[in-house]
């Protein structure tokens, strides 16, 4: 018989190894059981107190709150179902407990970015600070790479409409996912231009044929009969003629870029798009803001760079608000002091784009008694923006020339700050847009179609 046959039989545990802490066997049945398993031990339910009405009512408020003991909660229950004006003031309690205890969302609080980036910057400033109208750029860019970051095959290739506004009506254009940010990276390579970096068209993508081309410049109404400066952005001011080098609009660019690849657009364009961002507030950051006024050629206008950053931060939040509304996400709007630099810089283009529609003939004619020369004060409306990104501009409306002036004011309009960007990008109609309206109706109406008009492909 071996060792371990002996220690078997003798009854006794086995001694533990060296180094391992003892074995504690399982409770194992008595002698008197037979061999059989102990039987289960039932739970012993709390008794009821016996307690006098007063203190069971006292003691409904903590009941709602899930603070009286096993118990007390066995008392309380117990004597509601005898009790109808405790059992009443008990449905009460707890649903206004509800109402105290909302249920919180699990994403991240939206603003919670802008407040660290705040506070790690209050402590320690920035040896080279990105300049104030290039920030929204950056934030917006930095929002929509996060949304994009967990994307899968099947949301990159979710279809998504481009809408913007022509003429007197709405028009859109199919894409995907992908397709957005090509057409972000490619419509960003206009400012890129200006600032020396490389073009996103040229770094081994074809250009569009000639008949696309035409086609594209077509569909971004820059030369069209609507006036308008035609993707997503406030960019509707008029001519600076002559400009230099090969006459290029957003909508042309798209189109070259979208017909010179190979495959339609997938997720590897995330990363030259996002790079393209990240190298051009590099560049407008070590630059120190002097730039500033440099042109940015958007082929049959330009803007200066600063107010071109605003309008691609405008354009990059309202297509991540069409990515979003795609694959079924919400999606806050800028924060407020970007929101109303980009209301500002829409609100500015208005009067170029009014007189071109006007020029069209999609506009009333200014009356001629009212005409004025540039700098001198003129029949005016005044555009009133709500909310935590708005506030009042006056619209000269028969010269951009013409100076706002309340002395001269026909007309008044308010609309929510979010609804007016969003009429600015082609995603809400004119008559849709107006929350008030009070004044010279035919005033409101030019002006309304006019910031329709600033949209584009």
């Amino acid at each position: 018989m071996s060792p371990g046959d002996d220690e078997a039989g003798s009854g006794t545990p086995p001694s533990p190894e060296p180094g391992r802490p003892p074995r504690i066997p399982l409770p194992r049945a008595s002698v008197e059981d037979g061999g059989l398993p102990l039987p289960p031990v039932e739970p012993v339910a709390p008794q009821p107190l016996g307690l006098e009405h007063p203190v069971l009512k006292s003691l409904l408020g903590a009941w709602a709150l899930a603070a009286c003991s096993a118990e007390e909660t066995a008392a309380v229950e117990e004597h509601l179902g005898d009790c109808g004006a405790c059992a009443d003031e008990a449905r009460r309690l707890r649903e206004a407990v509800g109402l105290l205890q909302r249920p919180e969302s699990l994403d991240l609080d939206p603003g919670l970015r802008t407040r660290v980036i705040e506070g790690c910057l209050g402590r320690r400033p920035p040896r080279i600070p990105v300049p104030v109208w290039a920030a929204s750029y950056d934030a917006e860019t930095a929002r929509l790479d996060a949304l994009l970051q967990d994307f899968g095959d099947a949301e990159w290739h979710a279809p998504v409409r481009l809408r913007w506004f022509r003429g007197e009506s709405a028009t859109s254009r199919r894409t995907t996912v992908a397709g957005v940010i090509a057409h972000l990276l490619a419509v960003d390579g206009l400012v890129a231009l200006a600032l020396g970096l490389d073009d996103p068209l040229t770094a081994g993508e074809a250009p569009g044929k000639p008949d696309e081309a035409d086609a594209a410049n077509k569909a971004d109404g820059q030369h069209g009969p609507d006036g308008s400066y035609g993707s997503g952005g406030p960019t509707g001011v008029a001519g600076t003629a002559g400009l230099a080098g090969p006459v290029d609009t957003p909508a042309r660019r798209t189109e070259a870029f979208w017909a010179g690849s190979h495959f339609p657009p997938t997720r590897s364009v995330r990363g030259p798009w996002r790079e393209q961002t990240h190298a051009l507030v590099r560049t407008v950051s070590f630059t120190g803001g002097g730039p500033a006024t440099m042109p940015v050629s958007y082929g049959g206008f330009a803007l200066p760079l600063r107010d071109a950053m605003l309008d691609r931060a405008f354009e990059c939040w309202v297509h991540a608000e069409d990515i979003a509304e795609a694959v079924d996400y919400p999606y806050a709007p800028p924060a407020p002091r970007h929101l109303h630099g980009m209301i500002d810089l829409a609100a500015r283009m208005l009067p170029e784009t009014l007189a071109a529609r006007r020029r069209a003939g999609l506009a009333a004619p200014s009356h001629t008694r009212h005409l004025v020369s540039a700098g001198r004060p003129g029949r005016s409306l005044r555009l009133e923006i709500e909310g935590s990104g708005g506030g009042e501009w006056l619209i000269p409306l028969d010269s951009p020339g013409a100076v706002g002036s309340a002395d001269h004011e026909v007309a008044h309009v308010a609309l929510d700050d979010v609804e007016f960007c969003r009429l600015a990008a082609g995603h809400v109609s004119p008559e849709e847009a107006a929350a008030g309206q009070l004044g010279d109706r035919e005033a409101i109406r030019d002006v309304l179609f006019a910031a329709a008009a600033l949209s584009r492909m």
